[in-house]
């Protein structure tokens, strides 16, 4: 009887599919065949879900995955939805979702925080005020909303308040309750009032932006416990945290994690993440998922 393949279908925002992802694919499953489509709308989705269900029957729907990705955030989400509101039984397919790796990336950072609060016998996030300079992208409204989850109060800075005010309010619908709040940062001054009641401060700005300057963290936080930076270009996003930095004290008390740290965990966890889907004939292997597994290797690390 012949063997049905695994394929993996790309449906991406962007006009190219990130290599990342293909080559990932291409390196730890050498035996699923990957297909692209770049420039995906929302209103695109229902027929490419659809063409993809149908053709090889129940049996091979169950070895056919889609990965949404893409910059467009917002976008990677409404065309989850026509995805999710498309498929039935017994044609449903498991969707990975993580688009330009903001889903494995927020939930290698939140795990890398968690490990380093727990390396201090701090608990776990209840109860805990965090700040997320930079947090309207992608990675940080993932790690804001880990971290709200899990019981923390967060804070998320944009340069521009209304951006931040916007995007917190979006995040606060999707959880149910008030735990995010938008701050603007648009100069040292003003970050450093955003982080002078954080225990954990997290930078997810753009690489080669430095958002916390030393002088600022030294002065300003004095609540702070643990530090995480995404920028692995200098100037790093945290003054004084390198990105090979895994653990490290940055300034008295303050231990950090850099970009490489969490991008090496990244990466596993993505590996992991494709890895469940390939093996689950349904499902939605998202955010939460990526979590659940970040937080199970990142305890490996103890």
């Amino acid at each position: 009887m012949k063997k049905i393949k695994d394929v993996i279908i790309f449906l991406d925002t962007d006009k190219h599919v990130s290599p990342f992802d293909t080559l990932l694919v291409i390196d730890n499953f050498p035996h699923v065949e990957v297909h692209h489509y770049s420039q995906v709308e929302p209103s695109d989705a229902r027929g490419l879900t659809q063409d993809a269900m149908f053709p090889r029957g129940p049996e091979g729907a169950a070895h056919t995955k889609l990965f949404i990705g893409g910059y467009d955030f917002d976008k990677a989400e409404a065309i989850l939805e026509t995805v999710k509101s498309t498929m039935f039984s017994p044609f449903e397919m498991a969707v990975i979702m993580d688009p330009r790796g903001a889903n494995t990336t927020g939930a290698a950072m939140v795990a890398k925080v968690l490990w380093l609060l727990d390396k201090k016998r701090l608990g776990g996030f209840e109860h805990k005020k965090a700040a997320i300079l930079a947090g309207t992208g992608p990675v940080g409204q993932i790690c804001a909303k880990l971290m709200a989850i899990d019981g923390a109060g967060v804070s998320i800075t944009s340069r521009q308040e209304a951006k931040a005010k916007a995007v917190a309010e979006k995040l606060n619908k999707s959880l149910g309750a008030n735990k995010v709040q938008g701050l603007q940062a648009s100069n040292p001054e003003e970050t450093a009032v955003t982080i002078k009641d954080a225990e954990v401060i997290l930078a997810t700005g753009a690489a080669g932006t430095q958002l916390l300057p030393l002088t600022i963290l030294k002065e300003e936080a004095k609540q702070c416990n643990v530090l995480a930076d995404v920028n692995a270009v200098p100037p790093y996003g945290i003054e004084g945290l390198k990105p090979k930095d895994e653990g490290v004290e940055v300034i008295p008390g303050v231990l950090g994690v850099g970009a490489l740290a969490i991008g090496a965990l990244k990466n596993k966890v993505e590996v992991e993440l494709i890895k469940r889907a390939l093996a689950s004939s349904k499902g939605i292997f998202d955010h939460t998922i990526a979590y659940q597994i970040a937080k199970s290797l990142a305890k490996k690390k103890k």
